[in-house]
């Protein structure tokens, strides 16, 4: 069972890889077959992986085409967002920080800081993410904030193409981490809030340009 695991994080981690290459985008069909070829590794466990990934409702299930990258509406990116930031919140204030964790949430938010491209950028920000809350109490609201925030990530490779714009997040995050390092979890869950809200209107932005 271990090792099935892990193959299924691998197909997971190669899948999120080709977002950020540009080759898995929304609405595509993923060949299982060519997955299989692609990573060396069988059938089974890469099925088991995206069955997984369509009980996130990241994939979809087609008849005769197999699974595809699912499509959101504007109003399920809006409850998305809004889910995500509500449970990111009340996880963080379910967290106890200690130096070491204070550490590496630091080096993380610096690597946000220094990266060359948006790919890298939205990488180093989902890792920030889940280093934040990982160490939540609640593990069934850890799982369930895990599942949205995946599929999420599908969209913000979609929708966040603004250098700019990403600074201004990493902006955000910088203050999340300050309010914490000032044991300051309040304030640092109002700016995590507001944080979600800035992406929720960018993104909202973005699907009104693409359907003009």
């Amino acid at each position: 069972m271990g090792k099935l695991s892990v193959l299924r994080d691998t197909i997971k981690a190669h899948l999120l890889l080709q977002i950020q290459n540009g080759k898995l985008q929304v609405g595509k069909t993923i060949n299982l077959a060519a997955l299989s070829r692609a990573t060396g590794i069988s059938v089974t466990p890469i099925r088991e992986a995206l069955s997984q990934l369509e009980q996130a409702q990241v994939l979809q299930a087609v008849p005769n085409r197999g699974f595809v990258v699912a499509k959101l509406s504007k109003t399920e990116v809006k409850n998305l967002i809004e889910i995500v930031a509500q449970l990111e919140v009340m996880a963080l204030e379910h967290v106890e920080f200690n130096a070491d964790e204070m550490d590496v949430l630091g080096q993380l938010q610096s690597k946000m800081e220094m990266v060359d491209s948006l790919a890298e950028g939205l990488t180093a920000r989902f890792h920030f993410h889940n280093h934040l809350v990982q160490h939540c109490t609640n593990k069934v609201l850890l799982q369930i904030l895990k599942d949205l925030k995946l599929r999420l990530h599908f969209y913000e490779y979609d929708f966040i193409q603004d250098f700019d714009f990403f600074k201004k997040l990493s902006n955000q995050t910088r203050s999340v981490v300050e309010a914490i390092e000032q044991d300051n979890v309040p304030t640092a869950a109002l700016i995590l809030r507001m944080h979600w809200m800035s992406i929720l209107e960018h993104i909202e932005g973005q699907i009104n340009l693409k359907k003009g």
